[in-house]
């Protein structure tokens, strides 16, 4: 019988060990940690710290870097192990793999990579520590705590609001001196996407078009200075002779008072100065396709009336976007290169992307060749090309030089495409949007 030497069995006795803390007082509070760390650019299992998780090695004299070679080969992209007890601050912490530090963005893929790994990692750490019941997680800035921010925010949510057993809610901040300026952002991101999954994931009967035009004012109270939202009642909308969008509303039994509240304009002149940004986005399922476009025909050439500087709408319109693209991409649709540009340039920061598709004349004659009306709202030839019709269809009421349509129908749930999204309504592409009108902002 072979023997095991006294060091050999003392590193295997510890890779069996659990460690955990002598402070009662700690699981009361019930912190976590997440720290990252990264693959080797040689095919070795050597470790890389973060500057936050080296850190901590430090404090604990060396402990950490000790766990993590006996406990297994080098941590891959995305995975994570969990140690209990190393620190008295923190009863549990979890080390999440980020993959190689020397990537960035991606010619092929359209994103940063780097960003798209460290959202994915600590969205996995934070769900791991929140299934610990843990209340409160400092998390590893990355050297991109915008991106760990957004990853933490958008990893803990869950829409459980009509469930007796409910997630531990959880609250996160940054761990370290990494940027805090960077970390709030990412946490206005991250809540702002959220905010938009909450409306998507609640049944109609609790978000009536009333409820969610009130969400919304309440929410953005705050920054009464910079945004208004405008409520309008069906008098206001007959005023405005829209009668393509009260014929849908009738057809749709909508609230009569409210029904203007199908999409929300967002005057956003205050926050681009000198320019302004109006964007026409439908919150709601439900009006695919034909009767959709109707809605949006009207608000398109409401839009105009505030002179924007840019005309952007998105909307869940037709299932044939979701046939061309899947949930890789929102399709852009768009009259304008510099628009198309902004746009483009803001979802590869974000990891949600965007891909242009055309607007030829080819599909504005089968919306213009109708017998009976100047325009028709179905393609001549019915489901070919469907999305390029209803894009021809919308164009026909812009007259704006930079106006984009995006139909958001393939990225509005998520399965398990996007790691740092929980399976269920995405509230993609919001950070784009958001990311795009801050671009604009510096630019103004």
């Amino acid at each position: 019988m072979r023997l095991l030497s006294g060091a050999v069995l003392r590193a295997t006795m510890r890779h069996r060990c659990r460690y955990f803390s002598v402070a009662q007082n700690n699981w009361n509070v019930r912190k976590g940690l997440v720290l990252g760390v990264y693959e080797s650019e040689k095919e070795d299992d050597s470790l890389h710290l973060t500057e936050s998780a080296a850190g901590v090695d430090r404090v604990l004299s060396g402990k950490l870097t000790e766990l993590l070679k006996i406990s297994g080969p080098g941590l891959k992209k995305g995975k994570s192990r969990v140690f209990y007890g190393l620190h008295e601050d923190f009863p549990c912490i979890a080390v999440v793999g980020l993959g190689r530090n020397s990537l960035g963005v991606c010619g092929t893929e359209y994103w940063d990579t780097c960003k798209e790994n460290i959202r994915a990692a600590i969205a996995g750490g934070c769900r791991v520590l929140q299934n610990h019941v843990l209340t409160h997680i400092e998390v590893d800035g990355c050297n991109d705590s915008q991106s760990a921010a957004e990853g933490a925010v958008l990893g803990l949510f869950t829409y459980d609001d009509l469930k007796t057993k409910k997630k531990t809610r959880v609250t996160t901040q940054l761990h370290g001196s990494g940027c805090v300026s960077g970390w709030e952002k990412g946490v206005l991101y991250g809540e702002g996407q959220n905010l938009a999954r909450y409306l998507m994931e609640a049944p109609a009967n609790h978000v009536t078009p009333s409820v969610f035009a009130d969400t919304i004012t309440n929410r953005l109270a705050p920054y009464a200075d910079h945004v208004t939202v405008h409520k309008r009642s069906q008098e206001w909308i007959e005023e405005q002779q829209m009668g393509a969008f009260l014929s849908v509303s009738k057809g749709d039994r909508w609230e009569g008072s409210s029904v203007f509240l199908r999409f929300l304009v967002w005057s956003a002149s205050c926050l681009l100065e000198a320019s302004s940004l109006v964007c026409i986005l439908s919150p709601r399922g439900g009006q695919h396709g034909r009767r959709g476009r109707l809605i949006l025909a009207d608000a398109l050439c409401y839009a105009h009336s505030f002179n924007p500087r840019a005309i952007v709408n998105a909307a869940t319109l037709t299932g044939a976007m979701d046939v061309a693209l899947g949930s890789a991409a929102t399709g852009v649709f768009t009259n304008s290169d510099w628009l198309w540009e902004q746009l483009h340039k803001a979802s590869v920061v974000t990891g949600d992307r965007v891909w242009r598709m055309p607007l030829f004349q080819h599909y504005t004659r089968q919306v213009t060749d109708c017998q009976l009306a100047d325009l028709n709202n179905v393609g001549k030839y019915s489901r070919s090309g469907g999305a390029c019709t209803a894009a021809a269809f919308l164009r026909e009421f812009v007259t704006a030089p930079h106006w984009a349509h995006l139909d958001i129908a393939g990225v509005m749930t998520n399965k398990d495409e996007v790691p740092y999204l929980k399976k269920g309504m995405s509230g993609r592409p919001t950070r784009t949007l958001v990311e795009f009108a801050a671009g604009l902002a510096n630019q103004a």
